[in-house]
């Protein structure tokens, strides 16, 4: 639990790289960050390498600067532009009676050896719906359950093979070699919903840059997600086409005076009801533009995004299981009036605005909508109290405690004034604690009954 990771979140506006490992106290502790422009990406996808790893590299060097730590492993965001979904079940015996962690790293991958998996397409994420032990009732963790059959219940997650090998060859170029790949609006959920939200059934809107994701979870399991190729980027290409005025212009109208609830209209005391734009072509002539037809241009490409997701949601029944509500991040969500526009659309289904968990650091702030991917990250693999999931190298992620973080972390620190070098024995007990699908054997005291023969003799006299 020691490892010093390495997040990067891949955006078609930006890329934000983390390196944090675990303090003493399993809080997440952040040594670097960067956020650099995002070069060769474009809805998600990489569409020029040598761009997109020239800007990972440079946010992973800038983000080294401020650690000498050593990077173990990484973890990248990957949208879901290219994905595809399926669910699938599967189901073992149990020899002993007793759950173990082999049987439900067994049950897990047995489910994935059951599901149709599309030939061009690799697995991300395996997550459990539910358990089942003997027909019981759904069980969120049968670790050390009784039973003779255990059930199991998935919904996986793949991404298109070419899609993540050009991840992989961009980073690869930056020196950094990729352990773990995740979905981007999985990260955001799992930054974002508390334990009751995740319970009673939410859904999470990222609206990005170039796209919108979303991704539902009930009963504290990913059970859906969805994509939508439109963002706050086109809100400005909009404005620069409608109003006849350069990107950049367009992209300062939207963030001084993008507002869906305001009365830009000349009977109200707003003061300001028109603003001067630059002109294509010719950027010393300027024109007015009334702030109200700004506003109209800008509310349009909004309720789209919302309706169209509504749309997918409604198809895939989603929309009547939204318990707790829908919940909006992503750097949209900072417009105004957006809450009250996707209430109207999402009639009497709760909505609300959320950041993510904020880690406190020295180095930025974190509680901000645009963070919600990378945090997810953070969450994902260095968090504690997760469920069991296979990752997308088909390994078994555990749930972890938080008094199992700190015990762990002790007992590295312990090995490490252990200036003796381990056994060979001691050295492959240390790689059966590190692979999840093996159980660790417990180790015999040769001393122990002497010392319970004398300890009897010392009661006696």
């Amino acid at each position: 639990m020691n490892n010093t990771l390495l997040a990067i979140d891949i955006g078609s506006s930006a890329i934000t790289a983390v390196i944090a490992k675990h303090d003493l106290e399993s809080n997440i502790n952040i040594l670097g960050t960067a956020v650099q422009k995002s070069e060769g990406v474009n809805k998600g996808i990489i569409i020029n390498i040598e761009e997109a790893s020239k800007a990972i590299k440079d946010a992973i060097n800038i983000a080294k600067r401020s650690t000498t730590e050593v990077i173990d492993t990484s973890v990248v965001s990957i949208s879901g532009s290219y994905t595809k979904s399926i669910r699938s079940s599967g189901s073992v015996n149990v020899p002993n009676g007793l759950i173990t962690e082999t049987e439900i790293n067994q049950v897990m991958q047995m489910a994935l050896y059951n599901a149709t998996i599309v030939p061009e397409y690799e697995v991300v994420h395996v997550v459990p719906i539910f358990f089942k032990v003997d027909d019981s009732v759904d069980v969120d963790n049968p670790l050390n359950m009784n039973g003779s059959r255990l059930e199991v219940s998935v919904y996986i997650v793949t991404a298109k093979r070419t899609a993540l090998t050009n991840i992989k060859s961009a980073l690869k170029i930056s020196g950094v070699d990729v352990t773990k790949f995740v979905l981007d609006g999985y990260a955001s959920a799992i930054s974002i919903l508390d334990e009751q939200q995740k319970k009673f059934g939410a859904t999470v809107i990222n609206i990005g840059s170039t796209t919108t994701e979303f991704v539902c979870y009930k009963g504290n399991s990913l059970i859906y997600n969805g994509f939508i190729p439109v963002g706050s980027n086109h809100i400005t290409n909009d404005l620069s086409v409608m109003l006849h005025t350069p990107p950049a212009a367009a992209e300062k109208i939207k963030t001084e005076y993008g507002s869906l609830t305001k009365d830009y209209s000349s009977a109200t005391d707003l003061g300001v009801t028109k603003v001067k734009i630059p002109r294509i072509g010719d950027e010393e002539m300027h024109s007015e533009i009334a702030l109200n037809r700004i506003q109209t241009i800008i509310h349009a490409r909004i309720e789209e995004i919302l309706i169209l997701v509504k749309n997918q949601l409604k198809k895939s029944g989603i929309l009547d299981n939204v318990g707790s509500g829908i919940v909006i991040t992503g750097g949209m969500s900072n417009l105004e009036g957006i809450k009250t526009l996707a209430i109207k659309i999402y009639d009497g289904i709760p909505i609300s605005l959320s950041n993510p968990k904020n880690i406190e650091n020295g180095y930025m702030s974190f509680d901000d909508p645009k963070m919600s991917t990378i945090v997810g990250l953070l969450v994902y693999s260095l968090g504690i109290n997760r469920s069991y999931e296979l990752d997308s190298s088909k390994k078994l992620m555990k749930p972890v405690k938080k008094q199992q973080v700190i015990a762990e972390d002790k007992a590295i620190n312990n090995n490490s004034i252990n200036t003796k070098s381990p056994s060979n024995n001691y050295r492959e007990d240390l790689n059966l604690k590190d692979d999840p699908t093996v159980l660790t054997p417990l180790r015999k005291d040769k001393k122990k009954g002497v010392s319970k023969f004398w300890s009897k003799v010392s009661e006696w006299f």
